[in-house]
């Protein structure tokens, strides 16, 4: 891909490997770093390359944690019991999969959640909590 400022010589932030490392008031537990590209804005998570403009010229934010559940299902594989996994999309634009607390079967799309200062043991995924319980009248 051809970038205008190919031929001139700038420093690089770092390398690929440390994308995600939290540095200063970021390391906090409870933040999410995500991507931003520099070229188009585009919001990503654990990317290397910008899925828009394919740009590798990335910059990393913190996150403020909120979201709206956009897809949940509730899964019975490799697990003692039902668990949900659910497609979350960030305040600042980008989808993350995670798990919510709750009953699997009391997750709906639409659901505001929070980002919670567990983490999934096994998959390492994070893990949200509901901000208010919605008023449901059929369930």
């Amino acid at each position: 891909m051809y970038h205008h400022s190919g031929s001139v010589a700038r420093p690089t932030a770092g390398s690929a490997v440390g994308v995600l490392e939290t540095t200063g008031a970021a390391q906090d537990s409870d933040a999410m770093m995500f991507q931003r590209c520099t070229w188009c804005g585009t919001a990503m998570y654990h990317r290397l390359l910008c899925p828009v403009c394919q740009g590798s010229d990335l910059r990393t934010e913190r996150s403020e944690g909120t979201g709206t559940v956009r897809h949940s299902t509730v899964v019975h594989r490799n697990s003692p019991a039902a668990r949900n996994v659910s497609l979350v999309e960030m305040a600042e634009g980008f989808v993350v999969r995670g798990r919510v607390m709750g009953p699997p079967i009391g997750i709906h799309s639409g659901d505001r959640v929070r980002l919670s200062q567990a983490k999934d043991p096994v998959r390492g995924e994070p893990v949200f909590q509901l901000v208010d319980e919605p008023y449901r009248a059929w369930t």
